[in-house]
């Protein structure tokens, strides 16, 4: 599956590397020196270099040797194809996609609703289950997510108000 996993900021250096909005949780695997990413307007970029400096990805790509020439590349848009259905590092690592579907059951066994978005927080992700009471949030943790199943595109969910009473 097609997955946007950045976008090209502005020319860092004289050189033609760029800084990087990363949007993957695996940017050292994404943008990897030898890597490809596609891009709609561009076609694909080949990554020859690849450095964090002050928290910010720098990337270089084939054939783009000057700043000029990467600022005509600002704002453009990177995708990877990404495999969504192959596991992560460990048995708690879900892709967004993965997520987004599933049919949310409480302990009772009562359907609550289903998943339709999944929120990234800096502490957190947030769950946002659409119910037929409107949408109910739920942090993405063990405690209160204990059982979700991808195969069957269902989870057991411990609502934070039905978890405090």
């Amino acid at each position: 599956m097609r997955l946007l996993v950045g976008r090209i900021g502005r020319a860092h250096g004289i050189n033609g590397e760029a800084t990087i909005e990363v949007r993957t949780d695996e940017p050292d695997t994404r943008f990897a020196v030898g890597a490809s990413v596609q891009t709609d307007a561009h076609g694909a970029l080949f990554i020859t270099s690849h450095r964090w400096h002050n928290g910010i990805l720098l990337l270089g790509f084939q054939n783009i040797s000057d700043r000029n020439h990467i600022e005509k590349l600002r704002d453009t848009l990177m995708y990877s194809e990404v495999d969504v259905d192959a596991p992560g590092q460990d048995e708690d690592d879900f892709h967004v996609l993965q997520l987004i579907g599933c049919e949310a059951f409480l302990e009772s066994g009562e359907k609550l609703g289903e998943v339709s978005d999944v929120i990234n927080l800096p502490g957190q992700d947030l769950l946002a289950i659409a119910s037929a009471a409107g949408e109910v949030l739920i942090p993405f943790v063990r405690q209160l997510v204990p059982v979700v199943d991808i195969r069957n595109k269902r989870m057991t969910v411990i609502p934070p108000m039905i978890a405090a009473e």
